[in-house]
Formats: structure tokens, sequence, C-alpha cells
């Protein structure tokens, strides 16, 4: 039977689908992950995963296996927990979020937290899709609407406002705005119509931009378009601090709210150090809106 150190390893593999990611977030040489994988599958006589240039994919069996383990992983966060006798948070917790939040949010939150908590090891997963925390991509995800389905919890964090918005030197170059209408003469940005994950976040449609000029699937590269002057687009309120120069066109007519939400595996509501640093990073989230909005 296979013990903790064996699915520790596993679930590293499952979750990276690679043996180089996963030799990554073990500190292992990827021969040696591989190797370990190997013995793992012949103790247990069974074939845990299919092998293809793509990477690594769970078989039917290890589908069942990932079960356990997560069970297992489970178990020894718990005891961790109990050991530790409620001191300072400590060990590896992983944040899945939204780029937007990624880059304009959490980086500061995060920072602030393990200044208050030295022997926590935070990663900030900034990806342009839904977090899978089913498969334990994080520990915790921040998203802009609640899941449907899953065995999670979900806790609303905050409102948050977004407005049209350009840099003070590309309204100087080009024709006023004075409608909506007049966007038609105007270089609009936006995501890439059909890589938007969540319906949430379709800010181009209610902002009655019929299309855009120019298009990619981060918040970041849509931002820093905006910063140098290459058009109009949609933008966080508490993202407009980090580039002093943006103006909002258009405030009345263009104001749209959208809602961040916590996410997690529903196990979890058992460890105590993950619900501490939920709650700190809620009340982080909370404040930082509040604050950044006020500045824009």
């Amino acid at each position: 039977m296979a013990d903790w150190d064996d699915l520790r390893i596993f679930l590293a593999v499952a979750r990276a689908e690679s043996l180089s990611g996963a030799g990554r977030v073990l500190k292992l040489d990827p021969a040696t992950v591989g190797r370990r994988i190997g013995k793992l599958e012949d103790a247990m006589a069974l074939r845990l995963f299919s092998r293809a240039p793509q990477g690594y994919t769970l078989t039917v069996e290890g589908q069942r296996l990932l079960a356990h383990a997560i069970r297992a992983e489970q178990a020894v966060a718990e005891a961790m927990d109990e050991a530790g006798g409620g001191g300072g948070l400590t060990g590896q917790i992983r944040v899945g979020a939204p780029d937007g939040s990624a880059n304009y949010l959490l980086p500061q939150i995060v920072a602030q937290i393990c200044d208050d908590h030295p022997g926590l090891d935070v990663q900030i997963l900034a990806q342009p899709r839904v977090v899978n925390l089913s498969k334990r991509e994080a520990d915790m995800a921040i998203a802009v609407s609640r899941p449907a389905s899953g065995r999670l919890t979900v806790q609303k964090l905050t409102d948050y406002r977004l407005h049209l918005v350009a840099s003070r030197d590309y309204l100087d170059r080009h024709p006023p705005i004075m409608s909506l209408a007049d966007l038609k003469q105007h270089r609009t940005i936006g995501y890439i119509s059909d890589l938007i994950f969540d319906k949430e976040l379709d800010y181009q449609t209610e902002a009655g931009m019929e299309a855009v000029t120019l298009a990619s699937n981060s918040v970041s590269v849509q931002f820093n378009w905006v910063r140098s002057g290459a058009g109009i687009a949609v933008v966080h309120d508490f993202a407009m601090a980090a580039a002093p120069g943006l103006v909002r066109v258009l405030p009345v007519e263009v104001s749209l709210t959208r809602s961040f939400y916590l996410i997690r595996h529903s196990d979890d509501r058992r460890v105590d150090r993950l619900n501490r640093f939920a709650e700190l990073l809620a009340q982080g989230v909370r404040r930082e809106v509040a604050r950044l909005e006020a500045l824009a």
C-alpha cells in the first residue's frame, strides 16, 4: 500500500500533469519523480497515468487513487494544525485568482499576511480560467461568480467597480467622446471574445463596445495597452492607482459592478490553518478594494 510520501508525489504529478512541473513543486529532479511514480505503479500493480508528449493524464485507476490521496492530504493537514497549537501560520498555501486581482490586489495583501506570519509560503496562481479546486490546483480561489457545482464553500468577499478608461495622452490625441456612439471613432481594448471563461467578464458587451481592436485574454496586457495610450478599455477601479494619468471616460454612462468570491473545498473547513488564512485574505481584499477605489 502507498505511504504518504508516495501519495504526495502522485498528487504533484496529477496536478501538474508533468514530471517537470511536479518536480518544481516537490523540489525534486523530474527523473526522480518519474522513478517514484513507476515504483508506485509497480507496487500497486496499476497503471495510474497515461504518458504522452503533451504530459501525464490520470487513468481510471489513477482517478480512483486521487480521491484517496486527497483525503490523506487532508488528514495530514489536520494533524499538522493540531501539532501547531494555533500559533503563527506556517507552511505552503496556494491561491488561485483571475489575473486582475492576482496582479493589482493580491501581491500587497499576501505580502502583509506574510510579514505577520513569516513561516508562510504563499503561491499566487494567476489563470485566465477557472481554477480547478477539485484537482487541488490551489487550496482556495478567488472567482468572479459563484460555482454552479462541486463540493465547495463560497464566501462573498466584496463588490468592485469598473469604468471605461483611457490615458490622458490618448484622449488629447483623439476626437472627444461625448456619448457611447463616439466610441466607434476610437480604438477599443478588451477580451478575446471566444476566450471569455466567465460571463461576468464580458465587459465590452455591457459597455456598448461592439467590437474591440486590441484583444487579449490577460487583464494585464489590456491594462498596459491603456497605460501606453493605445486605446480605451474597461478597467478595474482598483487598478487605476497603478498607472497615474488614466482618466475615466463616460463614467455615468458606463459604470459596472462585479463581485469577488472566495471558493474553497468543503473538506478544508476542518483545517484551522486554512480557515485563518482565508479570513485574513478576505479582510485584506475588502480593505484593499475600498482603499484603491477611493484613490481612483
